[in-house]
């Protein structure tokens, strides 16, 4: 849904500014029914490379960094909570956005380094979970990694963006297979907990690469274009129109998004935080302290922990990738999408937007064939974190401003605690790549 930009800013300079702590309005379907992007951002989080780090902080450390996911929580939340804000009081996703207000040699280097990060990201997790599947049964794990690509595209280009977006949401309860992983783990509760609340920390290399690792991670740039354009796509679906036009109606729909995103980011870090109890009771406890993809760490749990919890990690990491490889590819296809002024968006069929669903086709297909290369993918995923690492501090500074500047939000600009915390996610992410390029 596209409205004239001067109509937009004028409409929204003249009326004032809502109410933003309006309850969301009630429904009947519940509270699960109202969650939506966030929650589905939150559990593509999780993906295979995202379990590959977490399981190697819980081997390498035990549970002394466990306490990083309750740091890592409200930064996440807050930087995901403004772009799924952009997304909804705009209309338009973030490229759009950097296109309409800002330079186009920064639009094009943010798609452009997006495309590169998604891509690798999107071989590394199709590779993991094409091995997973050969662990469990056997076989050739390349036809696996194709068939899982193939899979991937045919359910994001033909089913419609209802089922799916009901789809995605409900495959986020394959997380909780990682709950079951750590209650047969045998986890030391107390240690876990204490590992949890109370911050440990080391000032060496090893620590500060795990802490970057955790970062990284947790706050990715394909993350904030997911979000924000499956915003724009609950309001074609909802046929309702950008907030900037109708702000007296932001109360509920910003509350939405707040209880939205921090139920997800909550999940993710749950799920997160139980990995790593999980590695540390298995991995670290037998003397296992170097896991490098999430299918080693799924087979080093076999001897140690026996074959049920094995299996459980092996099968969440096929189903978290599921959840995750359509996230990369979409957000990769937004923004590409957004760069072209193409049409855009999961609510159109692919006759209508051909562009858009080629992309995430190509992309897909372009992780695939990662896995047929000599390309180590210990070192794409490397690389990965050094793309994403330059991409991400930019970023979310460019869209701390946009999310201030009343030419782009009207009166719906940042309140005090979140632009706060949005600007000390900033930082620390800044901080992290620092730190990661120079040891």
């Amino acid at each position: 849904m596209s409205t004239d930009p001067n109509a937009t800013e004028t409409t929204a300079d003249i009326v004032s500014p809502p109410n933003e702590v309006a309850a969301a309005s009630p429904s009947s379907a519940g509270f699960f029914a109202r969650l939506g992007p966030g929650l589905v951002t939150g559990a593509a989080d999780d993906d295979p490379s995202g379990i590959a780090t977490y399981s190697q902080v819980g081997a390498q450390f035990g549970y002394g960094l466990a306490w990083t996911m309750l740091f890592s929580f409200p930064l996440m939340t807050a930087i995901q909570a403004i772009a799924a804000r952009i997304g909804c009081v705009t209309g338009h996703g973030i490229a759009h956005n950097l296109r309409r207000h800002y330079s186009p040699w920064l639009l094009r280097s943010v798609v452009f380094l997006l495309l590169v990060a998604n891509v690798i990201n999107l071989g590394a997790d199709l590779g993991a979970m094409g091995a997973a599947l050969g662990l469990l049964i056997g076989g050739q794990e390349r036809v696996y990694t194709v068939l899982f690509g193939i899979v991937c595209i045919l359910l994001e280009t033909f089913v419609s963006y209802a089922r799916y977006a009901s789809v995605l949401k409900w495959a986020t309860l394959c997380l909780f297979t990682y709950v079951g992983v750590a209650f047969t783990a045998h986890v030391p509760w107390g240690t876990a907990l204490l590992g949890t609340f109370v911050p440990h920390f080391e000032f060496d290399g090893p620590h500060a690469m795990a802490l970057v690792a955790v970062l990284g991670t947790t706050i990715s740039p394909y993350l904030f274009f997911w979000q924000a354009g499956q915003e724009v796509e609950e309001l074609h679906r909802r046929h309702v129109k950008p907030l900037c036009v109708t702000p007296r109606d932001a109360g509920p729909e910003l509350s939405r998004i707040r209880i939205d995103t921090m139920v997800g980011m909550g999940v993710s870090n749950l799920i997160a935080l139980f990995i790593i109890f999980a590695t540390a009771a298995t991995l670290n406890a037998t003397g296992v302290t170097d896991i490098q993809t999430s299918s080693q760490a799924a087979e080093a749990l076999r001897p140690v922990a026996g074959e049920f919890t094995f299996a459980l990690f092996a099968i969440g990491i096929i189903s978290t990738g599921m959840l995750a490889v359509p996230v990369l590819a979409g957000s990769a296809a937004y923004g590409v999408s957004e760069l072209f002024s193409w049409r855009q968006g999961l609510n159109y069929k692919l006759q209508e937007a051909k562009a858009f669903y080629a992309t995430i086709a190509i992309a897909t297909l372009g992780g695939v064939l990662l896995n047929f290369t000599s390309i180590d993918p210990i070192k794409a995923l490397y690389w990965t974190a050094v793309v994403n690492g330059i991409l991400a501090a930019p970023l979310m500074a460019v869209m701390m401003v946009m999310a201030m500047n009343p030419h782009i939000m009207g009166r719906l600009t940042l309140p005090r605690p979140l632009l706060i915390i949005g600007w000390i996610a900033t930082v620390a992410m800044a901080l992290a790549t620092l730190v990661f390029l120079l040891i």
